[in-house]
């Protein structure tokens, strides 16, 4: 049977046999053309995806580098000194400026001190203020007189005060003795408005026994009176600014002030007559004894011999004839 069927029997084998030769050799090109798989050595060295560090862009074009700060300038020990200064007077606490500025005094002639003083005049502190007229005064500023002379309008007594000091510093004497002359006598002798004005804030007791001793007159004219001064000044009264504006008219040549002195050794405070009789002895003016006898028979101990020495003083000293005669013979 085969026999006879020989040649179609082998068309069929081979049809048969083109048909499956794809399939057999199909995973043989698919083994070819995939990638060759990694060995256990080369998995261990490659790093997971994960472990995998990302590289850092690559700088912009507009990016530089910055360049290092510049060494701090070193200063000199009056630059230094200065820059303290400065920052004292920039401070925001109005204690610690008035403390910068009243340590200008100190710098006499100096344009660049004096020009800060003036600046600190019209500081928002009235103790700046105060300071700032202390120390043009002390450091004899003479070009700031005219500001000083402003300051007397200042709504605060203790900066008129203090500026009526400095301008006695700086020899402006008529500006200064009217303003002492008003706290002495509580009126005017002239017709300037600026002292009117400022009379009627010195007027204030309230305000002038708040100034004290020193604050504002730059002095203390009663030393001397020992415990029982200090016990006075400390009571809420203004007996301590009066009787430094006594000792501040010791050299007023104006004969209202002799007058207003006179007048103040009957002061119902001792501590006031005891500093008009100490002014009046300084004067030197002789014609003044018959004026102060009173005050030999005060009760206040302290009044009584001031004046007794104040008499002493003034008899010994030569009349109006003979320093002329004086005079005359050199």
């Amino acid at each position: 049977m085969l026999q006879s069927h020989g040649p179609r029997n082998s068309k069929y084998l081979s049809g048969l046999w083109l048909a499956f030769l794809p399939l057999l050799l199909s995973p043989i090109q698919l083994r070819a053309q995939a990638p060759p798989a990694p060995t256990p050595s080369e998995q261990e060295q490659k790093p997971a995806p994960s472990q995998e560090k990302p590289t850092a862009p690559a700088a912009g074009p507009q990016e530089t580098t910055k360049a290092a700060p510049a060494p701090a300038k070193h200063l000199s020990q009056r630059e230094h000194a200065w820059q303290i200064l400065h920052d004292g007077l920039a401070e925001n606490s109005g204690d610690k400026r008035a403390k910068a500025v009243n340590s200008l005094g100190l710098l006499t002639h100096n344009a660049e001190a004096e020009k800060a003083a003036v600046l600190a005049l019209k500081d928002d502190k009235s103790n700046v203020r105060v300071a700032a007229a202390s120390a043009l005064g002390s450091m004899r500023a003479v070009h700031a007189t005219a500001e000083l002379e402003s300051a007397l309008d200042d709504e605060e007594p203790v900066v008129v005060l203090a500026a009526a000091n400095a301008l006695l510093l700086l020899k402006d004497l008529d500006s200064a003795y009217e303003v002492y002359y008003g706290v002495l006598t509580g009126t005017t002798r002239t017709n300037k408005g600026l002292i009117k004005e400022q009379l009627k804030i010195l007027k204030d007791k309230k305000k002038l026994a708040e100034i004290g001793i020193e604050q504002g007159i730059g002095f203390i004219p009663f030393a001397g009176f020992g415990y029982d001064a200090f016990k006075t000044i400390m009571k809420s009264d203004t007996s301590s600014v009066r009787a430094a504006a006594a000792k501040k008219l010791t050299h007023d040549p104006s004969p209202s002030s002799a007058e207003a002195l006179v007048a103040a050794t009957q002061d119902k405070n001792w501590l006031v007559r005891a500093a008009a009789l100490e002014a009046i002895s300084e004067r030197g003016d002789k014609t003044l004894l018959s004026k102060i006898n009173l005050s030999l028979d005060d009760e206040k101990d302290d009044v009584r011999f001031t004046a007794a020495a104040c008499v002493a003083h003034l008899s010994a000293l030569p009349g109006k004839r003979a320093k002329a005669a004086a005079a005359a013979g050199n």
